[in-house]
């Protein structure tokens, strides 16, 4: 088995390498200097862009081909109109997150969470990578032999930088900073709408049968509740260590708040007539006697969009979700 591993794995190089020169070929042969204006349509044919770590990258004027190896990564390409040709899967999915299944239907899996599958990328033959907040040398290293590669998101996880630089590098600049406007406006527009609700203390969390997790600061949901001017309880203000920081059953009460946010990530939004999660929960010991539960403030969340990674359209769905369940 070992034997058979370090086989592929030389094959993998070898193949990365092969590609390498091929590319390095191509571009002495077409006398190119790199930042040449002289696309058909007046795109230069390299841009240089900053990434989320402040490095300078070289892009293709207009990508093409690209890969994406995250899911903030996936929304902010599929927002902005373009399609990857490869993705990795999301958190606790087998492809894309749920709400953007629809939308990444057949685009070909390169990896899993946990990071890329390098011959699956050299498969892909991207003219870039946005390679969300990978800091792996060994993989950055691999990836940036196959084509160019660029950190998206910072240590902060913004889902608006991470878009804004996606913009830069597939020359949809424009495009990026009007979504921002508009996510802006409609922030107005749902505080407008829930009226004095809009000081609520508000709790977010993920339910699984193995034990339930809250979203503390520094994630994306905290984020866009941030925007609205929503308070969190208890240890909910605090940055966490992680994604999400588990509870025991005796530490539920942690989630209690006005309002209360919960979902798994195998849901696809809220159950028909308000039933399934949230009716398991008020007959469960360890949950009905909360506030949110016993005020009928509880509401089931897709918790692809809400407890993972997120991005721009997750964080609109967010807004269309909060507005649903807290207008008067």
């Amino acid at each position: 088995m070992t034997t058979t591993r370090t086989s592929r794995a030389r094959l993998t190089a070898a193949a990365v390498i092969a590609a390498v020169s091929a590319l390095a070929l191509t571009a002495c042969g077409s006398g190119s200097s790199g930042t040449d204006a002289g696309a058909a349509d007046g795109t230069a044919k390299e841009r240089t862009v900053t990434d989320a770590t402040g490095a300078k990258v070289t892009v293709p004027g207009a990508p093409k081909k690209v890969v994406v190896l995250s899911e903030m990564d996936l929304d902010s390409a599929l927002t902005l109109g373009v399609t990857p040709v490869g993705l990795t899967a999301g958190r606790g999915q087998d492809g894309a997150p749920a709400y953007l299944a629809a939308k990444a239907k057949g685009i070909p899996l390169v990896g899993a969470v946990t990071g890329p599958d390098i011959e699956k990328v050299v498969a892909a033959e991207p003219d870039v990578i946005l390679a969300g907040q990978i800091s792996d040398s060994q993989v950055l290293k691999q990836l940036k032999a196959i084509a160019p590669t660029v950190i998206t998101i910072d240590g902060t996880k913004s889902w608006k930088k991470a878009l804004t630089v996606t913009g830069a590098v597939l020359n949809k600049s424009a495009a990026a900073k009007a979504f921002l406007g508009s996510y802006d406006q409609r922030v107005t527009a749902v505080r407008t709408a829930i009226g004095n609700r809009a000081g609520s203390t508000v709790s977010v969390a993920r339910y699984s049968p193995k034990g339930t997790a809250v979203m503390q600061q520094g994630v994306f949901i905290s984020d866009v509740l941030k925007d609205l001017a929503f308070q969190r309880p208890g240890l909910q203000n605090q940055q966490g260590e992680g994604h999400s920081t588990p509870l025991s059953a005796e530490d539920i009460g942690q989630i209690d708040a006005d309002w209360l946010f919960i979902g798994t990530l195998t849901s696809t939004g809220q159950s028909a007539g308000g039933t399934g999660l949230i009716a398991k929960l008020s007959a469960d010991a360890a949950f009905k006697s909360l506030g949110a539960i016993t005020a009928k403030h509880a509401t089931e969340i897709d918790g692809t969009q809400w407890t993972s990674l997120g991005g721009a359209t997750a964080a609109m769905n967010v807004l269309d979700d909060v507005e649903r369940a807290m207008k008067p």
